[in-house]
């Protein structure tokens, strides 16, 4: 049998060229262990048993142990046979682990079927618990994708993928002493839960450029696996996304240099993903530009990112009729029309870009081998809603360490659809609508804008679109026009950027049965820090931490509870360009970035949003929440948009302004609804502004700068 095994080994290791790494996380080991580790496929014990430098033994549900083809396995494995739902089995594998012993569990119970994690049971967490042992996490890669999985259907299968064994630290649960019995149990299993989530995580391959990832995509999902479409309705896939780019970087101007910020101002659609990647390709960071924040804006961005060449489209600018913007961009930068470059084109350029695509490793990775993960892959803008807008440098580590901290929380396969209303110019739409799903073999449909309410959800029936992303305008825009059965196909539709309000997330439910996944980010962080999903959801917060970030709150006077947040992570931000510093990017300080926001975490974990720093207001002493007076206003008048404001006072320090859609508004309904719900009455405004439109960005998001000048203004022609 020791004969077998030997030659099994090197057979795996031939066919499979398994890898294991982490190997010095066993040294000095103790003697009682639990290995856990993700269940891909019939493959996972073979593997353990054979690569593993250490005697295990494994715990196997009762229902395989007494079957035939284990007989020949337990002469040289040892097993121990449980039952989950066995209390007498599970005590004496604890005293099994007690003794010595190494034991391996698999805590999903099951082997994948959607290639991410699966439920997680507790009885494996009170093990490691009752036991006192030490928890040794190890992640199988690669197996979900052989025909020993149970991946079919779901993803490419092949006969012979690359397996990876990732040997993470070691680690220990600890609880407060007066935590017992089933509150015990319960927060070990979600404390191992939360160990196996980070391990995926933290094995994950980040630390590399986003064409790596391209590049890795196609091998795993296959080059003609279609990835992303537009309104054309010619669907390209990863073979042609390679092809195309590396025909469009040839073209791009001689005089560009590489590092240089180059401004991108493009629609959705496959031509701005495709410039993306060609730009990158000449060692080029594109300046996504927004095209909707109005000249201003735009004419700063530039200077802030001393940008000096810009690439769009005249069939774009003659569409969107944008050109007094293209006009005034002239003024300041060159301007780059796609369209001039493709008469450039000739047979030797296409035949140049079809060998660099068939061959990446001399084409592709040869363009870009001066790039290193930790370089800037893109400049995005602030909205300016509080100020001058500063560029968000974010490095392809950072881009990438966000797509796989939600790829550790939420489960997804190729046979998914993306439907992306949102601009890449703003992280959401960049990182969650683009990058997380062209880069994990999700079908992606760009559409070109947001605003258009009656036609998106004919666009996701049209698709059979399962993901939607969106800020709560409009997704309840969407809601408001769709037929009942246009997001018959949806599995998961998450709202961020904005709270969700609670109106939506009925309409949602009531109207399609879709729960809304209410996340929380900003662009400095990727954008996303949390995000409720189907494992760990609760109403009214915006979901856990994501994995590999700290955070820490500092009190804020006058906050009882929570404060201000700071985070610290691989998906942090590599600094701001300032419009007057545009030549030196500034860092966080210490790598901590001040969100700016007040945030309460409660004990399990979930995050509780209180509002913006910025946007409290201090009447007599207290602390106002701007933020919790919208929503007041909002549950008193429903149907009409709201923005409370703070201005000077010299009574009281600060006094409340409500600017509404709402024409004859009565503070008596705002006072007799604090009442009821025992809310202190300084948070009812005192002035009311009624108006047709409330001020917003582009993005839907309420434009407060916009929102207070225009205030201030009718506050001054009253007088």
């Amino acid at each position: 049998m020791r004969v077998l095994m030997f030659f099994t080994k090197v057979l795996l290791k031939l066919v499979f060229k398994v890898k294991v790494t982490g190997l010095e996380h066993l040294k000095d080991l103790d003697a009682r262990v639990l290995i856990v580790a993700n269940h891909t496929s019939f493959l996972d014990g073979i593997l353990l048993t054979l690569f593993l430098p250490i005697k295990v033994s494994f715990a196997i549900h009762g229902q395989y142990y007494n079957k035939w083809y284990m007989r020949p396995v337990k002469r040289v494995v040892s097993l121990f046979a449980i039952d989950h739902s066995d209390p007498m089995a599970m005590k004496s594998l604890i005293q099994h682990v007690k003794e010595g012993h190494r034991v391996v569990v698999f805590p999903e119970g099951r082997i994948t079927s959607t290639g991410s994690l699966m439920k997680v049971y507790p009885g494996s967490g009170m093990v490691a618990d009752k036991a006192d042992a030490t928890i040794l996490p190890v992640r199988i890669q690669g197996a979900q994708y052989s025909h020993f999985s149970r991946m079919g259907g779901q993803a490419k299968l092949r006969w012979f993928p690359q397996i990876s064994l990732t040997i993470l630290p070691p680690t220990k649960m600890e609880f407060p002493d007066e935590i017992r019995s089933r509150e015990r149990r319960h927060k070990a299993g979600e404390m191992l839960a939360d160990i196996m989530r980070d391990m995926v995580f933290h094995s994950s391959n980040y630390q590399q450029r986003l064409w790596d990832s391209l590049l890795d995509a196609a091998v795993i999902h296959g080059k003609k696996h279609e990835v992303i479409e537009d309104l054309e309705r010619a669907p390209l896939n990863y073979g042609d996304i390679f092809t195309r780019s590396m025909i469009l970087q040839q073209l791009l101007p001689k005089t560009l240099q590489k590092g240089e910020h180059v401004g991108l101002m493009l629609p959705n659609a496959n031509g701005c993903f495709l410039t993306f990647f060609a730009m990158h390709a000449r060692g080029l960071i594109p300046a996504m530009l927004n095209f909707s924040a109005g000249e201003k804006a735009v004419l700063a961005a530039l200077e802030t990112a001393s940008v000096s060449t810009v690439i769009t489209s005249k069939k774009f600018i003659e569409l969107a009729e944008l050109g007094e913007l293209i006009a005034a961009i002239a003024t300041k930068a060159e301007v780059v029309y796609l369209e001039d470059l493709k008469e450039n084109l000739n047979i030797v350029h296409k035949l140049k870009g079809l060998v660099m695509a068939k061959f990446p490793n001399i084409g592709i990775r040869r363009l870009i081998k001066h790039v290193k993960a930790d370089d800037a892959a893109v400049v995005l803008f602030t909205s300016g809603s509080e100020g001058m807008p500063k560029g968000v440098v974010l490095s392809h580590q950072n881009i990438l360490a966000n797509v796989e901290q939600v790829r550790a929380s939420i489960s997804f396969n190729e046979n998914d659809v993306c439907l992306n209303a949102l601009p890449m110019f703003h992280s959401f739409g960049l990182t969650a609508g683009t990058m997380l799903t062209t880069l994990n073999g999700i079908k992606t449909f760009f559409y070109p804008s947001p605003l258009h309410y009656r036609v998106i959800p004919e666009m996701a029936y049209d698709v059979n679109a399962t993901i939607l992303f969106g800020t709560n305008v409009f997704l309840a825009a969407y809601a408001k026009y769709a037929h009942p059965y246009d997001f018959y196909t949806m599995k998961y539709a998450v709202a961020g950027a904005e709270k969700l309000q609670q109106e939506t997330r009925d309409m949602w439910m009531e109207k399609f049965g879709v729960r809304i996944l209410e996340g929380y980010g900003a662009t400095e962080t990727s954008p996303i820090l949390s995000v409720n999903t189907p494992m760990h959801f609760k109403l009214g917060t915006v979901g856990r931490f994501m994995p590999g970030i700290h955070y820490r709150l500092e009190h804020v006077p006058g906050i009882p509870k929570g404060g201000r947040l700071f985070v610290q992570a691989p998906n942090v931000m590599k600094g701001y360009l300032l419009h007057d510093n545009p030549s030196e990017i500034q860092p966080p300080e210490e790598g901590w970035y001040d969100t700016g926001d007040i945030v309460e975490v409660d004990d399990e974990g979930f995050v509780h949003i209180q509002g913006r720093a910025k946007r409290f207001a201090k009447i007599a002493g207290e602390m106002i929440s701007l933020t919790a007076v919208e929503e007041i206003c909002k549950h008193c008048w429903p149907e009409h948009e709201h923005v409370a404001l703070a201005f000077p006072d010299a009574g009281k320090g600060e006094k409340l302004v409500l600017m509404s859609t709402l024409e004859s508004s009565s503070r008596k309904d705002l006072v007799e609804y604090v009442k009821a719900n025992g809310i202190h009455e300084l948070n009812v405004p005192k002035t009311y502004l009624y108006v047709s439109e409330i001020p917003l960005l582009g993005t839907g998001k309420i434009h407060y700068v916009a929102a207070q000048a225009l205030a201030e203004k009718m506050l001054a022609d009253n007088e």
